[in-house]
């Protein structure tokens, strides 16, 4: 098993900005009056889940690293509504929508993953803490 050593190294990171770096191109052949709308949200949203989990992963603290992780699975939940958002308004078509669609659904997989792996060592944690 490879170490980890910086946020790069994580899977869930690794797919998360797949999939960001997928929907800011598409976001960015929206119409211009979805600008300062749809396209600035979905950007924001896409950005905020791998922001998240670096800041996360920066904290050193496992506790405060699942706090970071939990939000950017709000963020990662909020791109999709975006994304579905704009199937709805006919502002992506099925087939480039269905392979984002995909991608959020490994870079959710893996992010709850890493959201499981640190919560067992926050049980860990305080386990020890309250032997004490």
């Amino acid at each position: 098993m490879a170490s980890i050593e910086s946020f790069e190294d994580l899977e869930c990171y690794k797919a998360s900005r797949r999939f960001r770096i997928d929907v800011i191109s598409w976001a960015k052949l929206l119409p211009a009056e979805e600008k300062y709308r749809l396209t600035d949200q979905v950007i924001r949203a896409a950005r905020s889940v791998t922001a998240n989990i670096a800041e996360g992963f920066g904290r050193h603290h496992p506790q405060e690293n699942l706090q970071f992780c939990r939000q950017a699975r709000g963020s990662l939940v909020e791109t999709l509504e975006h994304l579905n958002t704009a199937l709805d308004e006919k502002l992506i078509v099925p087939e480039s929508y269905e392979p984002l669609r995909t991608q959020w659904n490994v870079a959710k997989a893996l992010l709850a993953g890493y959201i499981r792996y640190l919560e067992s060592l926050t049980t860990k944690d305080r386990r020890f803490t309250e032997g004490k």
